[in-house]
């Protein structure tokens, strides 16, 4: 199943810059704050069926897929987008966006900052290639050697929301001179951070999509809509659900367990 398979698809690699998008207001100055990478590991533990009915998917328009406790960087994960008929499915696609580095091993780019969107890197996917990515975790490391992964949750019963993906086809090499390849990929975009995720990572977090009016109005609002959605999700909703030195989430979520309307 190839997500959105009808649609035409751009290189945006290059370009001149082009005029900004509306409806976003960063507010804030990133020119002084250390630009750390964030999220890079999050999960997704619920049940095939139970994700059909949240995302209000057919059973014939979805892959098949199990739950995943830990999702890196390239993995194939689940991803509900809309295909060329309007119909939501759920397809298996490729985390990171390729970004080509002359004479070095093409660089996936997993997420994409708030204030960034205007790049020719992200901007048409923003503006038509919108998708929900499913998840019930996501985890930051604190400290080194060894780093303690704090995995942030909706509730301890690992409540399913979204993040505001974005997805595009790629063709090319994944690593240098290496052979062409055909994928679609995803990446999901990052804001400032409630309190909760500050502790753990200063500067940025996830966009988090909780409820089904907030998914649809990403998925299927204008451009303006979308971005209304842009912001840090409130630290009281949420809380870090496991700590410790496990790279996956070691709790698999209820098959009833659904988002919140």
């Amino acid at each position: 199943m190839v997500c959105c398979a009808t649609l035409k698809q751009d290189i945006e690699m290059g370009g001149a810059p082009p005029s900004e998008l509306p409806g976003i207001k960063t507010g804030r100055s990133t020119e002084n704050v250390k630009r750390g990478s964030m999220c890079n590991l999050y999960s997704n533990t619920m049940p095939r069926q139970a994700q059909l009915g949240l995302f209000k998917v057919s059973d014939n328009r979805a892959s098949a897929f199990e739950p995943l406790p830990a999702i890196f960087p390239g993995s194939n994960a689940p991803v509900v987008c809309k295909a060329g008929d309007g119909d939501r499915e759920i397809a298996l696609l490729s985390w990171g966006f390729v970004l080509l580095m002359k004479g070095a091993v093409p660089k996936r780019v997993t997420n994409f900052r708030d204030d960034k969107i205007n790049s020719p890197f992200w901007r048409r996917s923003v503006e038509q290639r919108r998708c929900l990515v499913p998840v019930t975790s996501f985890a930051e490391p604190k400290g080194k050697r060894p780093a303690i992964w704090h995995w942030f949750a909706l509730n301890e019963e690992r409540e399913a929301f979204a993040f505001a993906g974005i997805w595009r086809s790629y063709k090319g090499p994944l690593k240098k001179d290496g052979e062409t390849v055909e994928i679609d990929t995803y990446a999901f975009m990052t804001t400032w951070p409630n309190e909760l995720v500050a502790s753990v990572h200063p500067t940025r977090m996830p966009v988090m999509l909780v409820g089904e009016a907030a998914q649809d109005q990403w998925i299927s609002g204008s451009t303006d809509e979308a971005l209304e959605l842009v912001r840090s999700y409130p630290a009281d909703k949420m809380m870090v659900v496991q700590e410790g030195l496990d790279r996956k989430d070691l709790m698999v979520s209820s098959p009833a367990n659904g988002a919140r309307s």
